[in-house]
């Protein structure tokens, strides 16, 4: 099969070569920019775990004054495989999406008068920090950086793409989903999509690509990216 992904490339290149040693056909398509913010110093002793809902936000993370014995939690498999990898030794990774990261939190973290640091892009899907004050929590979001729509593409490439359309895109967020759609309508694609099977992150992802005529929509979460192609 001929499959789109989507992610920046440090992000997807161990996924792409899994797919190619089963024999597909793998093209890249970076939908997003990400460039790092500042943010005031931290004092990392006032708090007693910190979140990630991705490894962007670990990467861009100034680590010179964290105790990497800190509770780390983390939004799935890859973020916290680059927390690991950057020295964290206390971690616990969540199913992929931030409502079990929430539940993970709730379930493992029981020292409430110890405050949390959650680390994220500029634009999150679910505020999971006001989500945890709810239950009690005191939450300190630190934004560190944020992803711009990719605008500059390969002309060769757009071409190949278009003469042979893949069975299979992957999207992991709703900025990429947005992006996506502005690809798509900037390279006047919108009616060449119905072979190809749109695999995305949650709904609110998916429906914003749902104005294009797609052959099937499916919802998934990080890790199940090799099982979802027996179900095609």
């Amino acid at each position: 099969m001929h499959i789109l992904l989507t992610r920046p490339l440090e992000d997807c290149s161990a996924l792409a070569l899994r797919f190619q040693s089963l024999g597909h056909k793998i093209s890249h398509l970076p939908l997003l920019n990400i460039e790092k913010i500042s943010y005031d110093k931290i004092n990392f002793s006032e708090y007693g775990g910190i979140i990630f809902t991705s490894a962007n936000a670990v990467k861009y993370l100034d680590l010179k004054n964290i105790d990497k014995k800190i509770k780390c939690f983390c939004v799935g498999n890859v973020t916290e495989k680059k927390a690991r990898d950057l020295g964290f030794q206390n971690t616990f990774p969540a199913e992929g999406n931030v409502s079990n990261l929430k539940e993970l939190i709730l379930r493992t973290y029981d020292t409430k008068n110890k405050k949390l640091i959650y680390v994220s892009s500029e634009t999150i899907s679910v505020d999971l920090d006001q989500q945890l004050a709810l239950e009690g929590f005191v939450v300190k979001r630190i934004i560190n950086y944020r992803a711009k729509y990719n605008q500059k593409f390969d002309d060769e490439f757009i071409f190949k793409l278009k003469e042979n359309l893949p069975d299979i895109v992957y999207v992991y967020s709703q900025n990429s989903a947005s992006s996506f759609l502005n690809f798509i309508k900037i390279y006047q694609t919108e009616t060449l999509w119905m072979n190809t099977n749109l695999m995305c992150i949650g709904e609110k992802t998916s429906s914003i690509l749902n104005e294009i005529k797609w052959k099937k929509i499916f919802l998934f979460n990080p890790g199940e990216e090799e099982f979802l192609l027996y179900k095609i």
